[in-house]
């Protein structure tokens, strides 16, 4: 089996984790000194963003321990459970955030928009940074995908609380406050649900997203001398890091076992599957109970 381990970056959730931290108390204290449902609204999201960096920061320490005689593959469902964890934080904080939208609506509260400005600004910029100490590596990994998405989310609520502080110190429309709330919370809410079911999707041993079977399939029927290719699954067993089993029953080919099973572990891990588990079988009969075929 080859593996593949993928150094993590402590300093982006650190940093991404401070900083948030410190905006969401910000926009705590500004918000219900000043009025805005929206901008308490963010930085509900924001804790909710801190409370998810930190599931995310040790739940990556922890994929990285070595496997043992218990957990012989290693710790790296512990991303996963994260990324769920993340994703019904973030559902939750977007409920809220409408329903008292919602209430506000009916019972206007006046607005001070320039402090909620000044706070909402600095949302965006303090979000944006942390995403961007993320880097690229994010885009193969649940768990780091789950931070960005949470840090990007963020800012575009800020933003949202921005705009909607000037237009009310432009026009004194204290609802725009309330209806820009429960904007934020649709929104936070749709990503949320998308992060949820994609873990769930993970968590119930789904194919990874961007893993597409039938060109797995592909690849290995294409294989010198393969005739049938069964029994094929494919699981994530971290965030980062995808698993296959499967058997391949071939003719001889001029080709050794040893070269074959370098030649496919090679083609799949072009694939995204770093770990895969191959099982030669000679040409016969054809497999009962297969579970792919």
């Amino acid at each position: 089996m080859l593996h593949q381990h993928r150094p993590g970056s402590p300093a982006a959730f650190r940093w991404s984790v401070i900083l948030n931290s410190l905006l969401s108390g910000l926009q705590l204290v500004i918000g219900l000194a000043f009025g805005s449902l929206a901008l308490v609204g963010d930085a509900i999201h924001n804790l909710g963003d801190v409370a998810g960096l930190l599931f995310g920061w040790g739940a990556e320490r922890l994929s990285t321990r070595p496997t043992n005689d218990t957990f012989t593959y290693g710790y790296g469902r512990s991303t996963e459970l994260a990324s769920l964890i993340n994703g019904l934080l973030i559902v939750g904080a977007g409920t809220v955030v409408v329903w008292e939208g919602m209430q506000r609506l009916s019972h206007p509260v006046e607005v001070m928009g320039g402090p909620v400005a000044w706070a909402a600004a600095a949302g965006v910029v303090v979000n944006l940074l942390s995403a961007r100490a993320f880097g690229t590596d994010h885009h193969h990994d649940l768990n780091r995908r789950a931070a960005v998405l949470h840090l990007l989310t963020d800012a575009a609520v800020s933003a949202a609380v921005l705009v909607s502080a000037l237009l009310v110190m432009a026009t004194g429309w204290n609802w725009l406050d309330a209806a820009t709330a429960i904007l934020v919370g649709v929104v936070v809410i749709t990503t949320g649900w998308e992060l949820l079911r994609e873990s769930l999707r993970i968590s119930l041993d789904g194919v990874p997203r961007g893993i597409d079977l039938e060109a797995v399939k592909a690849v290995l029927a294409a294989l010198p001398g393969v005739v049938d290719v069964h029994h094929l699954h494919v699981w994530a067993i971290s965030t980062s890091q995808t698993a296959l089993t499967v058997h391949v029953r071939r003719r001889s080919a001029g080709m050794d076992d040893m070269e074959l099973l370098h030649l496919a572990k090679e083609r799949l891990a072009h694939l995204g599957i770093a770990h895969s588990t191959i099982q030669l079988e000679p040409a016969g009969p054809e497999p009962s109970g297969s579970a792919h075929s």
